[in-house]
């Protein structure tokens, strides 16, 4: 088995940012010449998410939407006790979890016809990783 790594930074203007990160994926993986095998996505951050999904403003909107509404931002979390303002950011993080698994088939991404990788910013402003590791042959 083969591995090829390489990391994305992104630095959003706004607290909260949806990025499709679908081309930088594919770009790993042409980099990695692995025909088979699958690629991980992962951010490296505890107040950032990766999530496979569909690629439309509505969507995007309603999942916005959904997020604050179960993890709405207050000033009462225990966690700004800490001097910390992010405690939203921390559970929507859970909810769309940290990583992702992408499978390669035939030297491609093998996505369903709709589906686009994302990447969750919920404490943007500041630089933040997600790492790509192709694995396979």
């Amino acid at each position: 088995m083969r591995s090829h790594t390489e990391y994305l930074t992104f630095h959003t203007p706004t607290h909260r940012q949806y990025l499709n990160i679908t081309p930088q994926v594919e770009s790993a993986l042409r980099k990695s010449k692995i025909q088979e095998g699958m690629v991980l996505v992962s951010a490296m951050h505890i107040t950032a998410g990766v999530w496979v999904n569909d690629d439309e403003d509505g969507l995007l909107a309603d999942i916005d939407a959904w997020l604050e509404k179960l993890a709405p931002f207050r000033l009462d979390y225990k966690h700004h006790e800490t001097g910390e303002t992010n405690g939203d950011s921390h559970l929507k993080s859970l909810l769309v979890h940290h990583q992702v698994i992408v499978p390669v088939t035939a030297g491609k991404l093998d996505l369903g016809t709709w589906q686009q990788v994302y990447y969750a910013e919920f404490d943007g402003q500041r630089p933040k990783r997600v790492i790509l590791k192709v694995m396979g042959e």
